[in-house]
């Protein structure tokens, strides 16, 4: 009942730029956080960089400084990654968990397809 959409990723050199979007749809009543992971193959799936409903804010440490995720309009988020590097490649995937589509149900958390970023000279 609820599909994450993704957009932004791409090729990029490195010290380049991209602007990842995630929209949440469906019957949704609230989102407790939103976020993004990044997926390589053969290593675990990092946390990237997330958004609750409180403002709080989490970052990977190797993206500090670097990278910015804030709130679009509606259940959106956006994350601004500049400076990217080699490292950064991987697959972005965004995340929502605490959604919630029923006041009589428990929340659930939801997960994009996931979007490729390559940063390559």
């Amino acid at each position: 009942q609820v599909q994450l959409e993704e957009s932004g990723g791409g090729l990029v050199r490195p010290g380049g730029s991209l602007r990842l979007a995630c929209t949440a749809s469906g019957n949704i009543i609230s989102v407790y956080a939103m976020g993004w992971y990044r997926q390589v193959p053969g290593k675990e799936r990092e946390l990237v960089a997330a958004l609750d409903v409180h403002e709080q804010l989490r970052y990977a440490d190797d993206v500090k400084g670097r990278f910015a995720i804030s709130r679009g309009q509606g259940n959106t988020v956006i994350l601004q990654m500049n400076n990217l590097k080699p490292e950064d490649t991987a697959v972005y995937v965004c995340n929502a968990i605490g959604v919630r589509t029923s006041w009589r149900d428990d929340e659930y958390d939801y997960w994009g397809q996931g979007t490729q970023v390559t940063v390559s000279s």
